[in-house]
């Protein structure tokens, strides 16, 4: 079984345009979306409504910094803090392009910032470099499920 990619994002436009894109790049992954910062830390630790969740790590989260509840960052510090999400792809997937939320994120140990493109062909092809980068080139921690493309 695949890891799914585990999508935090709150703005109903970027949630619909990112689906279409990871989509349009063809991975087989299953991709998990939850809405607030709070949702995707009961997610990761399997607790509250996920409490019953299948057990491992997504392959990637792409993280929205902006979210309700909790925000990015405040996500991004409890994964790096716990030590069962050790090594875990973090994505932030932001409209931000203010120096000090870059800064933090990499202070963090985010794995890679990206504006989110206005242009629609580019929001596309962004997030579907994101998904085959991660997805399919990055070579995952021992033990993990690679994915297999499909063609």
């Amino acid at each position: 079984m695949l890891k799914p990619i585990l999508l935090v994002e709150d703005n109903p436009k970027d949630l619909e345009l990112t689906l279409i894109a990871l989509e349009k790049s063809q991975l087989a992954n299953e991709v998990i979306v939850l809405r607030d910062g709070a949702e995707a830390i009961d997610y990761l630790n399997c607790q509250g409504a996920f409490a019953s969740r299948p057990s491992g790590n997504p392959a990637v989260i792409l993280l929205d910094l902006k979210l309700p509840k909790v925000d990015g960052l405040e996500v991004l510090r409890h994964i790096r803090d716990n030590p069962s999400l050790t090594g875990q792809p973090v994505v932030m997937l932001t409209s931000s392009r203010e120096e000090q939320d870059l800064v933090r994120s990499y202070e963090l140990g985010v794995n890679a910032y990206v504006v989110k493109p206005v242009e629609f062909n580019e929001f596309v092809r962004a997030i579907s470099d994101l998904g085959i980068f991660w997805a399919v080139l990055n070579e995952p921690p021992p033990g993990s499920i690679r994915y297999v493309r499909r063609s």
